[in-house]
């Protein structure tokens, strides 16, 4: 498995500067394959995991519906058991892993959480095996090959923002990575890390036609939510071929880590499994919102109409 990373600076545990405490921490994203068995998928992440704690992860994220194949190519309603609860087998073995290896763990899982009712929904599991709680998917597209309404209730908790061992985290998913407000209301509430897993790629047709463009805008949109929000952003994204040979999808891999300004710290490639490794320090979120203080000149005043659909 090839590690991408960028010489950054070097790791210690948190310190402490006059009135504020920053921290140092290392994060990994996974980027994989998926396979059509998911407990053949659930144990390659478990040895990933290892491997990624042993390069000196702390916090790790996973992509998006990692257990399985993306099934939102079509419509059928057996897939539903792929669907598990929430504390479930797949956070068991989370807790688990955790435990084991003093890490974080964010990962995506298809949440049945009542006959009918299903969520897509990320978890995050502390460094000591604590289950801290879940999100669950706020925004669900409906395209051709992503059908996901078809699957999944939108979620109703909210942006959720977790302190963990090591920073405080928010898990975002997918399509929750093109819309502004998620960000925002998350760094708002402290998070030091905003985490998309995803799962994005392209149709032939696509591909052939606007896909460097659609690539680049989706590089480019989390980047902004970096930069808009002075926090650290790691998207962490599937590859491979899914579905028939001359159709499917085409994932497009590219998961990366940006810093508090958007600069780009470490990315991996768009078509191998890889662990992206990136160190994070709270002092760049000081440094860059001391001197862009987007915060400080919000008018939030004059922000009301963004409640309506439209301004008609």
């Amino acid at each position: 498995m090839r590690i991408a990373i960028i010489p950054g600076i070097d790791f210690f545990p948190g310190r402490y500067n006059g009135l504020v405490a920053y921290s140092r921490f290392r994060i990994g994203l996974i980027q994989m394959a998926c396979s059509v068995d998911p407990n053949e998928n659930l144990a390659k992440a478990g040895w990933r995991i290892r491997e990624a704690a042993a390069k000196g992860a702390q916090i790790v994220c996973l992509q998006e519906l990692f257990r399985s194949q993306y099934f939102c190519r079509e419509e059928r309603s057996d897939l539903f058991d792929l669907a598990e609860p929430i504390p479930g087998p797949t956070t068991e073995t989370f807790s688990q892993l955790a435990r084991e290896c003093s890490i974080v763990i964010v990962g995506s899982i298809f949440e049945r959480r009542a006959a009918g009712m299903y969520h897509n929904s990320a978890v995050v599991v502390d460094a000591d095996g604590a289950l801290l709680g879940l999100y669950r998917k706020m925004h669900i597209p409906e395209d051709p090959q992503f059908f996901e309404k078809f699957y999944f209730t939108p979620g109703d908790l909210g942006v959720r923002v977790f302190s963990t061992r090591y920073a405080r985290v928010a898990p975002l998913i997918c399509w929750d990575q093109w819309f502004p407000e998620a960000a925002r209301m998350a760094a708002m509430a402290g998070a030091d890390v905003l985490f998309y897993p995803t799962a994005i790629g392209w149709n032939a047709e696509d591909k052939s036609t606007i896909g460097p463009s659609q690539h680049d805008a989706w590089r480019t949109i989390q980047r902004a939510h970096a930069i808009a929000n002075g926090v650290f952003v790691g998207v962490v994204n599937r590859v491979g071929h899914e579905g028939p040979a001359d159709a499917g999808l085409q994932f497009w891999g590219g998961s990366f880590v940006a810093d508090p300004f958007g600069v780009v710290t470490a990315e991996a490639s768009a078509d191998d499994e890889q662990l992206v490794l990136a160190d994070c320090d709270t002092r760049r979120i000081e440094e860059v919102r001391r001197n862009w203080p987007f915060f400080r000149d919000r008018r939030i005043d004059a922000y009301g109409p963004i409640l309506e659909r439209m301004l008609d």
